[in-house]
């Protein structure tokens, strides 16, 4: 807990004053003596109460007048809320391999189907944006809450062509500058301050295979980082893709590779080259997951809101401070005109 106005804790010292006039009161009070002829009927006429009893009221006004300063001072605490204002870009691979048919009934559909339960889950909640990538990549839905329209847009994607993870990334943060104007766009020149924090804005990899065209993976993942935008990859499909379910054509003629940019290598094609997603989240601050069927790949998805939609911030708590001191006053007050309401306290002594 952090106060935006510390030097308001010095009100704390009224306390050891109250407690010195309450102690000079009592030392000083004079009581009025009354002569009466048995002390049997004064115990009976006036009722008793405890030691204890009797510095109720004393005690929870001290807690009240302290619980009072401290909220005089602004505490603030570190609490997680939801947040209103985030962007999941959700980079969907749409190369070739996702014919395979290793997912049952193939991996394109199967992630089609876990994306739109994600997209359902979350209605309501932040915006969500589509980008499609095979050798290029481009905005299939720009950032919106309108679950309709994306779980429509899903049922549209077609398998075929080579891997641009790298140039995925680079789309997806241009989709969130148009959105966040806290978001610089793609090709400004930006040095982030580490101890800024993270934006509420993420990008969501899903891929099965390595990069083959385009920007590497490795620079576009230095964008992001530079501008707080988290990169959560997940490495989809088997080691064994088996038959696939779409033309060979389609595939436009894999040149292996892997994240060193636009080709080169001998990267599987049919399979997500996990190390180098791996970077890429560990660069970013995303998480990386591993998901082999679509029941993985739904629960991926599942663990992602509590990662990106909630977020922490500063919020001022004095109100609740000031709420709780005046309610243990008012307590004080009312217990102890309550004990003594029409108590007469003599000086006792017997004759």
């Amino acid at each position: 807990m952090t106060f935006s106005w510390p030097w308001a804790l010095l009100a704390l010292l009224i306390l050891p004053l109250v407690l010195g006039a309450w102690w000079l009161a009592r030392r000083t009070r004079k009581r009025a003596t009354v002569r009466v002829t048995s002390i049997a009927l004064v115990r009976i006429a006036v009722p008793g109460r405890s030691r204890w009893r009797r510095r109720i009221p004393a005690v929870l006004l001290a807690v009240g007048l302290a619980v009072l300063a401290v909220g005089a001072a602004r505490p603030q605490a570190t609490v997680p809320v939801p947040s209103s204002s985030a962007t999941i870009m959700l980079a969907i691979d749409t190369s070739g391999s996702m014919c395979a048919t290793d997912v049952t009934p193939n991996r394109l559909t199967a992630a089609e189907q876990s994306a739109s339960a994600f997209i359902k889950s979350q209605a309501g909640g932040p915006r969500i944006g589509i980008v499609d990538f095979s050798g290029t990549a481009a905005v299939l839905v720009p950032p919106t809450t309108n679950t309709q329209q994306l779980v429509t847009a899903l049922g549209g994607l077609v398998a075929g062509g080579s891997t641009a993870i790298g140039e995925a990334i680079l789309t997806s943060l241009g989709a969130i500058a148009q959105v966040d104007p806290a978001v610089a766009p793609t090709g400004a020149t930006l040095k982030r301050n580490l101890g800024a924090g993270y934006a509420d804005d993420v990008i969501v990899v899903l891929t099965d295979g390595s990069n083959n065209r385009g920007v590497s993976p490795p620079d576009a993942a230095q964008e992001a980082a530079a501008r707080g935008v988290r990169v959560f990859t997940i490495g989809y499909g088997t080691d064994n893709p088996t038959t696939l379910t779409c033309d060979a054509t389609q595939f436009g003629g894999f040149s292996g590779g892997g994240f060193g940019g636009g080709g080169g290598g001998e990267g599987n094609p049919f399979q997500a080259d996990y190390p180098a997603l791996m970077q890429v989240s560990r660069a970013t601050g995303g998480t990386f997951y591993r998901a082999q069927d679509a029941r993985q790949l739904s629960s991926a998805l599942g663990k992602l809101p509590a990662a990106f939609t909630i977020v922490h911030k500063q919020v001022d708590i004095a109100a609740a401070f000031a709420a709780l001191g005046g309610l243990l006053i008012a307590a004080a007050v009312a217990l102890s005109l309550w004990w003594n309401r029409g108590v007469w306290r003599p000086r006792v002594t017997s004759s």
